[in-house]
C-alpha cells in the first residue's frame, strides 16, 4: 500500500495550475448515457474516481476514447446492460449517478448501493423518493437499487428535497431531462458543479432553467444530442493550495481556477490572515499576513456558504493560528476523523459532538499517520508540509481519488514530498 513521505518546513513558492473538478466530471460523464451521440468532455482530471467512472461506462457498453490525456469522447449508442456492478460502486459513491440517466433513457436501471469515503451516512433515499415521484417503481434487492419506468418513460413532477443533496439534485436533473412534461426541483443544491452539469445538458438539447439556485425547472424533451464541453476548475483543490501557501508561509500563484466558485472560502481565509489577491479572473496570489494567522470560528453549510470539503484543510490551518477556534460540521456526522491524526503531529484539538475546538498555534512535528478519507488526506499533507521532521502518511489511495498529480504539483513548488512505492506512481495519477 502506497504512502507519502514528507519532510516539512519548506515554504511553498511558485505557480500551480488547478485541474478540472472531479465532482463535476463525474456527473458529466454519467450524463453521456443520455444520448446515442458522441459527447466530448475536456479538462477531465486523471484521478481514480474518474478512472472508475470510465470503467463503469465501458461495462455498460459505452465506447470511451481519450485522444488526449484529459479529453474523453463518450459514445453510449450500444448500451448492453443497465447494471452498475458492486465491484465498481463499492469504491465510489458517485456511481449512483448512473441511475438517473439509465432510468431516463432506457426506463430501467440497477445500481448497487454506493460506497466511498467513510465520513458518515450518505443515504440515497432522497434520490429514490424523487424517482418514485417521477413515476418509477423502485425496490431494494440484495443491496441493489432496482428502478423501472412502467410506462417506458418517466413523467415530470414537483419534487421538494427535505435536505439539500448534491448528487440527488444531479440524479433527478438527469432523470427529468427526457421525462414527459415539466419537473420542478425545490430546495435543490446550488453548487457550481450543478451549474456545470446543466450547462452540458443544455448543450445536448435539454431545457433547464434555475441551475445554481434552489429552484430548478426542467422541461422534458424527446431526445438529446452530442455536445462538447469543458469541465470547470476544481474549487476544493484551489482552496487546498491556498491553505498550503498560508501554512508554509509561502507565496503561490494559483492559476486556472475560478475564484467566484469559492467566495465563502476566500472570505473566511482572509479573516484568518491569509492574503489572497486576484491577479486576473482565473489567477490568485496567496501569501500569509506578516502579523501571522488568527483563529476564527467556522461552520460548514451547503453552497454558497463554507463547504464541508474544506473543513479538514481549515482545521489544519487553525492548528497554526494564534488563539482558539471552533469548527462546526453540519453536513456529515463522522468527518472529524483527521483530528486524531493531527493530534499525533502535535495539534491541540478536542472533539465534542459536531464541534471541534482547535487551540493554536501548535508546533507540529513529523510522525506516522493514516488517511481516512479524501479531504482528510489533503489536510494531513498540509500538516506534514508545515511540520518539523518527517511525516509518513499511509493509505494515500484516498487522495488519489480526487487530487491529480498532487505529489508532482507540490514538488514543483519546493516541497520535499515523495511517494514511497511504485505500485501506483504519481505519474499516473
Amino acid at each position: 500500500m502506497d504512502k507519502f513521505l514528507i519532510r516539512g518546513g519548506r515554504p511553498l513558492r511558485g505557480r500551480v495550475e488547478i485541474s478540472g473538478a472531479k465532482n463535476s466530471a463525474l456527473p458529466c460523464l454519467a450524463a453521456t448515457l443520455l444520448t446515442a451521440e458522441t459527447v466530448t468532455l475536456h479538462n477531465v482530471p486523471y484521478v481514480k474516481d474518474l478512472i472508475t467512472q470510465r470503467r463503469l461506462l465501458e461495462d455498460l457498453g459505452a465506447t470511451v476514447l481519450t485522444p488526449e490525456l484529459r479529453t474523453h469522447k463518450v459514445t453510449a449508442k450500444n448500451i448492453e446492460t443497465f447494471e452498475a456492478s458492486y465491484e465498481l460502486v463499492k469504491t465510489m459513491r458517485a456511481s449512483v449517478l448512473a441511475l438517473g440517466p439509465l432510468l431516463s433513457r432506457f426506463g430501467k436501471a440497477k445500481v448497487s448501493l454506493p460506497g466511498g469515503c467513510a465520513i458518515g451516512t450518505r443515504p440515497i433515499d432522497l434520490h429514490l423518493k424523487a424517482f418514485e415521484k417521477l413515476g418509477a417503481v423502485v425496490s431494494l434487492e440484495s443491496g441493489d437499487v432496482m428502478a423501472t419506468a412502467p410506462k417506458g418513460r418517466l413523467q415530470g413532477a414537483d419534487i421538494h428535497f427535505d435536505k439539500v443533496t448534491v448528487t440527488g439534485t444531479e440524479n433527478v436533473i438527469m432523470a427529468a431531462v427526457l421525462a414527459g412534461g415539466t419537473t420542478t426541483i425545490r430546495n435543490a443544491a446550488r453548487e457550481p458543479e450543478i451549474e456545470d452539469l446543466a450547462a452540458l445538458l443544455i448543450k445536448m438539447g435539454a431545457k433547464i432553467s434555475g441551475a445554481g439556485t434552489d429552484t430548478i425547472r426542467i422541461d422534458g424533451v424527446d431526445e438529446l444530442n452530442g455536445a462538447e464541453h469543458s469541465i470547470i476548475p476544481d474549487r476544493i483543490e484551489t482552496g487546498t493550495f491556498i491553505v498550503a501557501a498560508a501554512m508554509t508561509d509561502g507565496e503561490l500563484e494559483v492559476a486556472k481556477c475560478q475564484p467566484r466558485h469559492l467566495e465563502a472560502v476566500i472570505e473566511q481565509l482572509r479573516k484568518t490572515g491569509v492574503n489572497i489577491e486576484n491577479l486576473d479572473e482565473t489567477t490568485l496570489k496567496v501569501t500569509r499576513d506578516r502579523a501571522g494567522l488568527k483563529s476564527i470560528d467556522v461552520t460548514t453549510e451547503p453552497h454558497p456558504l463554507f463547504p464541508t470539503d474544506m473543513q479538514a484543510q481549515y482545521m489544519a490551518l487553525m492548528t497554526q493560528a494564534e488563539g482558539t477556534s471552533i469548527i462546526t460540521e453540519t453536513i456529515f456526522e463522522n468527518r472529524f476523523m483527521h483530528a486524531s491524526e493531527l493530534i499525533r503531529l502535535g495539534a491541540d484539538i478536542s472533539i465534542s459532538g459536531n464541534h471541534a475546538t482547535v487551540r493554536g498555534a501548535s508546533k507540529l512535528t513529523g510522525a506516522r499517520i493514516i488517511a481516512s478519507d479524501l479531504r482528510a488526506s489533503a489536510s494531513l499533507v498540509l500538516a506534514g508540509l508545515a511540520a518539523d521532521g518527517e511525516t509518513t502518511i499511509d493509505r494515500v489511495y484516498h487522495i488519489d481519488r480526487g487530487y491529480e498529480t498532487i505529489v508532482r504539483k507540490f514538488r514543483s513548488l519546493g516541497a520535499d514530498i515523495e511517494r514511497a512505492s511504485d505500485q501506483l506512481t504519481d505519474e499516473s495519477v
